[in-house]
């Protein structure tokens, strides 16, 4: 909304959260059944689909990751197809073992929506700190 302090209006932001609920839902096994912007703070209704995790490929599971990450040398070598030794393919598995685990995770979900709002927020503020913490803070000066 708008900062009755300082006039200015942080609307837009609403937007940033409700697009990045919207590529996380598609990048995690977590369906998103409800959310509510509010204005210093998020209420989402979550749940998570396992299934869909286990049913992925090593190959989509390391797409999927690599929507939001580089990734490792190792997995951009696999998705181009590129040859990698035994060592590698092992080293590979295990990596691909942990993003499954965290791409079916609440707590990376939150994690990702949290800190890219944070950034956002920060990058055009021009400082640097966790996005709520911010705005509490901010609420509090002018209290």
């Amino acid at each position: 909304g708008k900062d009755s302090y300082t006039g200015q209006c942080y609307e837009h932001r609403r937007k940033w959260v409700e697009n990045r609920i919207h590529l996380l839902a598609i990048v995690f096994a977590i369906d998103v059944c409800a959310y509510a912007v509010m204005s210093n703070h998020t209420h989402l209704v979550l749940k998570i689909n396992r299934d869909k995790a286990l049913s992925w490929t090593n190959n989509e599971v390391i797409e999927q990751w690599h929507k939001l990450y580089k990734g490792t040398e190792l997995s951009r070598r696999a998705v181009n197809d590129m040859p990698l030794n035994t060592i590698e393919t092992i080293t590979l598995q295990d990596t691909i073992k942990v993003w499954r685990i965290r791409l079916h995770d609440i707590s990376w979900f939150m994690r990702e929506l949290n800190e890219y709002i944070a950034r956002q927020a920060n990058k055009e503020d021009g400082c640097t700190g966790h996005f709520w913490d911010k705005f509490l803070l901010l609420q509090n000066l002018h209290t």
